[in-house]
């Protein structure tokens, strides 16, 4: 499996060539990022790197034998023992189960590093792996939601089993 390590300044270029190599293939099934978004790119990983710092979001990425970032898995708006999970893996090394480990790691991560209770997730009802992903991680449907105006599905996971047998992912 590729190293899960915290986003830091030194993976910029790695990241943008990440998010411009598959920006077609994330538009397919997530809302585009837009223009601007590339555009103002530095300006928005030293933005994403502060709330980082302030201990508000966690974004890591899925670094590859060659330095290429091959997916970005992140904890958003992280408040009262609770986060926002949400990930995107790079085309070539999608469909070989690569999502499915990297959000149990990172349940784990939240649970043992993060002090975090549960993790919450949203999917629209058209992608179907993400959906996949999140069941096999253990997420639950707990109801409906809009994702830029497509219907999607709320998730929700406890992180109870991870704090019970910490290090549980290792073999993975």
């Amino acid at each position: 499996m590729p190293e899960m390590q915290l986003l830091r300044p030194d993976h910029a270029s790695a990241l943008l060539a990440f998010e411009r190599e598959n920006r077609a293939y994330f538009a397919a099934s997530v809302p585009d990022r837009g223009d601007d978004y590339f555009a103002r790119f530095d300006e928005r990983l030293r933005g994403l790197l502060a709330e980082q710092e302030a201990g508000v979001c966690y974004f890591h990425v899925l670094v590859g034998a060659e330095d290429e970032v091959l997916g970005r898995i992140n904890l958003m708006d992280v408040a009262d023992g609770a986060a926002e999970l949400g990930y995107r893996i790079a085309e070539r090394a999608a469909g070989r189960g690569l999502a499915t480990r990297a959000v149990r790691k990172l349940c784990d991560l939240a649970a043992n590093s993060y002090g975090l209770t549960f993790l919450r997730a949203a999917t629209t009802l058209d992608n179907a792996a993400s959906r996949a992903v999140l069941a096999r991680s253990g997420f639950a449907v707990v109801g409906e939601t809009q994702l830029s105006g497509r219907p999607g599905l709320s998730y929700r996971r406890s992180l109870a089993d991870f704090r019970t047998r910490p290090g549980a992912l290792a073999a993975g």
